[in-house]
């Protein structure tokens, strides 16, 4: 599994990569808004995003345009950024045409706002180089999120779609809006591709009270050789 980290913020992005295990970077206008981002800083953002990991991370931008035509000039102008950005589209007719068009330009796209099985494989078969289920959000409403993603491994899993994709790539699953290290670990062993993860979880994942004890415990053995 890869993991992705989902924020806008340069210094957990900065942060998260001096680990050596960030594999890319997903954004949206709500965490844009967080940071307190304005729109005339937008491109630029992303740009500094896209030489803080480097060119071998994808780097999710989203389209804010309702309509197929908005989305394909929006898609265009962002990859236009730096090679490693990917358009991030919703799941609907509009953003379905948009990925189709741009798919067929070398763009990829990231197809966010998934919730079913159907979704999925009509993003796939758009031309998707990455597919986004959400995980919480089903949660919230008293349904299973991580059944749901499931569902979605398995059937893109019996398929492949690479002649659809931009440069033949096939495509991968995004588990996002993951709010546990429980949810990261059920999806990987579903075999989810990536799993996108805010910078607090993933702080959270590497934490366990028996690797601190066990740190504790062999600090103090050392303090006696140290006093020997």
């Amino acid at each position: 599994m890869k993991f992705f980290v989902d924020t806008a913020d340069l210094k957990e992005i900065e942060e998260a990569a001096s680990w050596g295990a960030l594999a890319g970077v997903t954004t949206n206008p709500s965490l844009y808004a967080k940071i307190g981002g304005k729109l005339e800083d937008f491109d630029g953002h992303m740009k500094k995003i896209c030489d803080i990991v480097g060119p071998d991370c994808p780097v999710s931008a989203e389209s804010v345009a309702m309509t197929r035509d908005e989305m394909i000039a929006d898609g265009e102008r962002l990859a236009a950024i730096a090679p490693n950005i990917v358009v991030k589209l919703p799941t609907t007719v509009e953003g379905l045409a948009a990925c189709r068009a741009l798919a067929e330009k070398g763009i990829r796209c990231n197809m966010t706002l998934c919730f079913s099985v159907p979704q999925a494989l009509l993003a796939a078969r758009a031309g998707a180089r990455y597919i986004s289920p959400f995980i919480g959000r089903f949660d919230d409403i008293s349904q299973d999120g991580l059944a749901e993603v499931e569902n979605i491994v398995t059937a893109i899993g019996n398929y492949d779609f690479t002649e659809h994709a931009p440069n033949g790539e096939q495509v991968e699953i995004i588990a996002a809006s993951v709010r546990s290290a429980n949810h990261v670990t059920q999806c990987a062993l579903m075999g989810a591709d990536i799993a996108t993860v805010p910078f607090g979880v993933i702080k959270k994942m590497i934490q366990h009270p028996l690797t601190d004890r066990g740190l504790e415990s062999f600090m103090k053995d050392w303090q006696k050789v140290l006093n020997a």
